[in-house]
């Protein structure tokens, strides 16, 4: 979903870099199927609900077991762009979502499913996307971390402040489950890795499609239990996710243009900001909310990655087409 895929060291070889595309590429498509399946039969996976908070909990240990004690010395050596970033990612993307409720009269279980991924961690499938758009990686693996520790104060404290117009909101709870299916697993994962590092490196290729199949039967469950309500307002949930999504990517920039930072880092931002943790937002949702409040980070996990492979394509072709230029002058200077 997050946005998803635990992916957070720069891909080296031609064959990484093939794997991660293929992983950003099919990870939507994947999705899509399983949710079309979902729709067609929802009857075959509404007894599958109680699964939603374990997948997202190997999901989220898969993420931790990618980590290392370096990913967190950015925040020392360059505190500016990280806690920019972080602070960019709680302040733009909740107050975008409820913008967009506002702008689109959203019915309160829509409205309160979209600010809810507004005040969702980054993705974790945003260190792919910011290697293959050229952007800082380092960068991307920290504000990932960064913000992903800080969900259990921030998504239920938002999501009260925000959503709770909208429905009832159990922020301490909230706040509660988001420890367990977060944190835990999480700073299990970043143990392990520190312990037995020579394991954890031996499956960590197989994490991304771990964390693929975890995602899909997590949106498969979510659509299956929500089937009426997409066939009413799908087209509706569907501009609401673009506009966040797209508003995100152009304000996450804007914000580090803004403060003067390089093009590698104007990029992450760019991405990190638009891309969200659906997948946690989904279970949330569905766990506080209503069926029909976890249908926007559902229909959210496949269009930002569809969003993210576009957005990164279109910058690693422009980064070549520089490079391309800036050889030809200097040959020309010769």
């Amino acid at each position: 979903m997050s946005s998803d895929l635990p992916v957070h060291s720069a891909p080296e070889s031609a064959g990484e870099e093939r794997n991660a595309k293929v992983a950003v590429t099919l990870f939507p498509l994947l999705v899509l199927a399983g949710g079309a399946i979902a729709l067609l039969t929802p009857e075959t996976f509404t007894g599958f609900s109680k699964l939603i908070n374990p997948l997202l909990m190997v999901i989220m240990f898969g993420m931790g077991l990618t980590l290392t004690w370096p990913d967190f010395a950015l925040v020392v050596r360059k505190p500016l762009p990280v806690v920019l970033g972080v602070i960019a990612q709680y302040v733009i993307m909740p107050l975008l979502g409820l913008g967009i409720a506002m702008l689109l009269q959203l019915p309160p279980a829509l409205a309160a499913g979209v600010i809810l991924v507004g005040c969702a961690p980054g993705g974790t499938a945003s260190n792919v996307v910011t290697y293959l758009a050229k952007g800082d990686v380092a960068l991307s693996v920290t504000m990932t971390s960064i913000s992903t520790l800080l969900a259990p104060i921030f998504t239920p404290l938002l999501t009260l402040w925000l959503a709770g117009q909208y429905l009832p909101v159990d922020a301490g709870t909230m706040a509660l489950s988001i420890v367990q299916i977060v944190l835990i697993p999480v700073v299990l994962g970043l143990v392990l890795r520190a312990i037995i590092p020579r394991l954890v490196n031996a499956v960590l290729p197989a994490l991304p499609w771990v964390s693929v199949i975890a995602i899909t039967f997590v949106v498969v469950i979510v659509v299956a239990g929500s089937s009426a309500a997409i066939f009413s307002a799908g087209l509706l949930i569907l501009l609401a996710v673009i506009l966040h999504n797209a508003g995100g990517i152009a304000l996450g920039y804007g914000t580090a243009k803004l403060f003067k930072q390089p093009i590698a880092s104007r990029r992450t931002m760019a991405v990190e900001v638009g891309m969200q943790n659906s997948g946690l937002a989904s279970g949330l949702a569905k766990q506080f909310f209503t069926p029909e409040a976890a249908l926007p980070g559902a229909v959210f996990s496949v269009w930002h990655n569809l969003s993210g492979a576009l957005i990164a394509a279109y910058w690693r072709r422009s980064s070549a087409k520089n490079a391309q230029r800036a050889a030809a002058e200097a040959q020309t200077v010769k």
